[in-house]
């Protein structure tokens, strides 16, 4: 007899299950509480949970899989083509329940706790980074109200600030005054968030044994090491590494009608951070003065960007390798690609 297969739509308090049973065919949904949710699937017989891999859906992966279950994350925007009709919980979870049936879908493997701890760093820092930027750009706003124009670059502003400091106490009403300093020490304490991040992120490196053989590799800094070591894992979930360049966008998107494949773009698909830190990672080999061999003819007869980005999905590939394989990266390859 085949395992129950089910489909759970979650959320934060309503969970919606969807199965049918493999004796009778008879279709069955249940509606479930966030207390009654692990106790109904600690009494079921082991079988495949599908989720869709979203908000929570690694942390119930974890939970079932201790139970015995076989845990399945689909990506929402393939589970979004089975829903018919209106759309609702149950819906929802018969629509993933639907994909399930797919074994063309490709499933998303469970983080560990370690993996999204790691990746939580990241984030945070990436948030107060875009606070940072928003503080800053009101700032300058505020002040062009009153004829005062700051240069361009945080840097730069915030040195003319301090060096023009006693000509804007003459020029500035004394609210607006208090304001600038009010500003001023958010920016100098989101700075103080920033670097206590960042020595989090290399106390991670020193942790992570394939952080810190990816972070040999020339184009791979600090950040790509660790946010790939933690997207990884070891490498299983990937068949190989044109794939895993695929997941994250760095491979051409392509549409095609009666027999013609027509090329694009890169598809921009995935992990948008990981992909910018690739690219930008990619971007310093490529200016740099002495360049590979294949990057400076590449630079010949193609635009700067599109070589970068070459160069990104080489290194995109070349992190899985060594993390798949638990191989150190080897300066003589360097010379050979």
């Amino acid at each position: 007899m085949n395992a129950t297969t089910y489909g759970v739509d979650i959320a934060k308090n309503v969970f919606q299950v969807h199965w049918v049973e493999p004796a009778s065919g008879e279709i069955c949904r249940r509606k479930l509480t966030r207390a009654k949710f692990i106790e109904f699937f600690a009494r079921r017989e082991a079988g495949a949970v599908v989720m869709e891999a979203c908000g929570g859906a690694h942390h119930w992966a974890r939970e079932l899989s201790a139970l015995g279950h076989q845990v399945q994350l689909l990506p929402p925007h393939e589970v979004r083509k089975f829903v018919s009709g209106n759309k609702d919980d149950a819906a929802d979870a018969r629509a993933i329940w639907l994909a399930a049936q797919h074994q063309d879908i490709r499933r998303v493997t469970p983080k560990s706790a370690q993996q999204q701890a790691e990746l939580s760093v990241h984030r945070v820092r990436t948030h107060w980074m875009s606070v940072r930027t928003a503080t800053i750009n009101a700032l300058r706003g505020l002040l062009y109200e009153f004829g005062v124009a700051l240069p361009k670059g945080r840097g730069a502003a915030l040195r003319w600030l301090g060096e023009h400091r006693l000509r804007l106490e003459e020029q500035l009403p004394p609210v607006m005054v208090r304001l600038l300093d009010a500003q001023l020490q958010a920016l100098h304490e989101l700075d103080d968030r920033l670097s206590a991040l960042e020595v989090e992120i290399g106390q991670v490196q020193r942790s992570s044994e394939a952080a810190r053989r990816l972070r040999q590799v020339p184009g791979i800094g600090l950040l790509g090491a660790t946010a790939l070591a933690a997207t990884l894992g070891d490498g299983s979930a990937w068949r190989n590494a044109r794939e895993f360049a695929c997941c994250i966008g760095l491979t051409p998107r392509h549409s095609g009608s009666g027999g013609k494949v027509r090329m694009g773009g890169i598809s921009k698909r995935g992990d948008a951070y990981l992909r910018t830190l690739l690219i930008h990672g990619a971007r310093n080999l490529v200016r740099c003065a002495e360049p590979a061999p294949w990057v400076a003819q590449l630079l010949q007869r193609r635009p700067f960007n599109v070589v970068a980005t070459a160069v990104a999905h080489k290194l995109a590939r070349t992190a899985w390798a060594m993390t798949a394989h638990g191989t150190a990266y080897e300066e003589r390859l360097k010379a050979a690609a």
